[in-house]
């Protein structure tokens, strides 16, 4: 059997997966960052790519990055307003020196925050503040409570269309009204929460076996703080406000999260500069860049066999299409990451009409299959920057041995709740 010619569409696959496994691998300890863009460049470069099509598909990108700078300035100022230490000294204090019952007040408030503010906000907001409750807590171990922020902002992120972005892009216009949203979605969403809960536990009970403190100094939360925390909260409050009427989210978040560090710093009298060199940019550009290799594969082909694919088996078996649509999405998702995944499935459902259960068993794919690996989804990466600055570190294949226990599970028995119940 001959190799397969080296024609521009195989070339330009070949760059694009070279690319993820850079992202996924990070050889030679080169931030994701680098891979994506240097992926982008090269086809630009090598002329599979029209330099004019590669802008367009960063442009593509914009409310996504408003989205993600709103967020980052809401941490980062929180963080440095000492929000995070204030109330990871009251959970400590609430956990009564149990391991255990701490562990089950992160997940709750992860999920909170997952749901209301979206899973990449959970991964941005809330992993520092869950490092400052053990750092308090003075507790051994913290990646069991770690881990709760990248497992629980992947599975409760379909609860409400404002829970991941990407459920706006698998939608898109035809959004079902929030009633039939949650008609569709309730049940899958707390099979998946509690799945993924049950899983951790089994899987962190040695870990949590260790003792932490019961009484923790608390300090008093000064005005900026306040401030921060308010913040937070409005833009939680803009961000249901927005999707309940169609807006975009990425503007008002991004409005949101620099209107609450301007007034912090004005209240603070300075202070600016320390929060944009802290805020973690290179987010951004491996965004771009994976925008950017989405475009070169649409420009492949590949959306239109996926379409037509997609159409041909929904109308022969829709339950069989259903349920492989969502395995290979959530399996596939860790292959490219579940932004461009779910670009690509969102537009093959738009374009191929197919029925609202198999839109939803694809949208179950792209939010909770990620769940298996650290590259599965940008809220993951986000929290494995995060808890990096924090001098902690998950490897991929940590990640991946833990991800084949509690994914798998969740994503069985979320789809049969959407498609028999």
């Amino acid at each position: 059997m001959g190799a397969l010619p080296l024609t521009p569409n195989v070339a330009t696959w070949a760059i694009a997966a070279l690319a993820t496994m850079g992202v996924i691998l990070r050889p030679f300890s080169w931030p994701e960052a680098i891979w994506a863009v240097l992926g982008a460049a090269l086809l630009v470069v090598l002329g599979l790519l029209p330099w004019e099509v590669a802008l367009d598909g960063v442009k593509k990108g914009t409310d996504v990055y408003l989205f993600l700078i709103g967020m980052m300035l809401l941490a980062e100022i929180a963080r440095k307003e000492s929000l995070f230490d204030w109330l990871a000294s009251k959970a400590v204090r609430a956990a009564k020196g149990s391991a255990s019952r701490l562990f089950l007040l992160v997940y709750i408030v992860g999920t909170v925050v997952t749901v209301f503010l979206s899973n990449d906000a959970c991964a941005v907001v809330l992993t520092p503040a869950v490092y400052a409750a053990t750092k308090a807590a003075k507790a051994e171990n913290p990646l069991p409570y770690l881990f709760i922020c990248a497992f629980i902002a992947n599975a409760a992120s379909f609860v409400l269309p404002i829970s991941n972005p990407a459920n706006l892009v698998v939608f898109a216009e035809n959004m079902p009204p929030l009633g039939e949203w949650l008609r569709l979605f309730a049940l899958p969403s707390v099979l998946a929460i509690v799945t993924t809960f049950i899983v951790l536990r089994i899987t962190q009970n040695s870990a949590l076996k260790q003792t932490i403190e019961a009484d923790v100094e608390t300090q008093d939360l000064g005005t900026g703080g306040k401030v921060a925390g308010l913040g937070i909260i409005l833009t939680g409050a803009v961000l249901i406000g927005a999707s309940a009427i169609g807006i975009e989210l990425g503007l008002p978040t991004f409005v949101a999260g620099l209107a609450t560090t301007l007034v912090v710093i004005a209240i603070k009298r300075g202070g600016l500069m320390e929060v944009a060199k802290d805020v973690s940019w290179s987010v951004l550009p491996l965004v771009a860049g994976l925008f950017v290799l989405v475009e070169a594969l649409e420009k492949t082909g590949v959306l239109a066999m996926l379409a037509d694919t997609l159409k041909s088996y929904a109308a022969g078996d829709p339950m069989a299409t259903a349920w492989a649509g969502g395995a290979a999405v959530a399996f596939g998702s860790n292959l490219v990451n579940n932004l461009p995944a779910g670009l690509l499935a969102g537009a093959a459902v738009q374009t191929a009409h197919v029925s609202q259960k198999v839109a939803g068993a694809i949208l179950i794919g792209v939010d909770i299959g990620p769940n298996l690996s650290v590259t599965g989804s940008l809220a993951t990466i986000l929290w494995l920057t995060a808890i990096r600055r924090e001098g902690q570190n998950v490897s991929a294949g940590q990640f991946l041995k833990l991800g084949f226990l509690v994914m798998p599970p969740a994503l069985i028995l979320s789809l049969a709740a959407l498609l028999y119940l």
